[in-house]
């Protein structure tokens, strides 16, 4: 665990905090090994130096951001298009119960080939 990663998490809301604390450990058993550092001011998770993930963290959302992602289809609720859909982000907000499960299984079809 990078201490950057953990200082960037415990700087948010009470909420966002179990929020981005649930996705790290998601994360990480979903990708073993997998290496996490601060870019850009975000959490970012790289398999094998390849961007896997970012958590990032806004007023009223934590957003959950997935690379590779050209054959992961957008569902409404769950995850969306970014960019040239290269790329897909699930918002999650307070009170909001999140579907860690399909989002891990988005994570390992995206990071399988990295």
């Amino acid at each position: 665990m990078n201490d950057e990663v953990s200082q960037y998490i415990s700087d948010t809301a009470p909420w966002q905090q179990a929020v981005c604390e649930k996705l790290r450990a998601m994360i990480h058993e979903t990708v073993p090994g997998i290496e996490e550092q601060l870019q850009y001011g975000k959490p970012h998770f790289l398999k094998n130096g390849h961007h896997a993930a970012v958590i990032a963290v806004a007023r009223d959302k934590v957003s959950f951001m997935v690379f590779n992602a050209m054959d992961i289809p957008a569902v409404k609720g769950l995850i969306r298009a970014m960019g040239k859909g290269d790329r897909k982000c699930a918002d999650i907000g307070e009170g909001q119960e999140a579907d860690y499960k399909a989002l891990a299984e988005i994570l390992e079809k995206t990071t399988i080939a990295l």
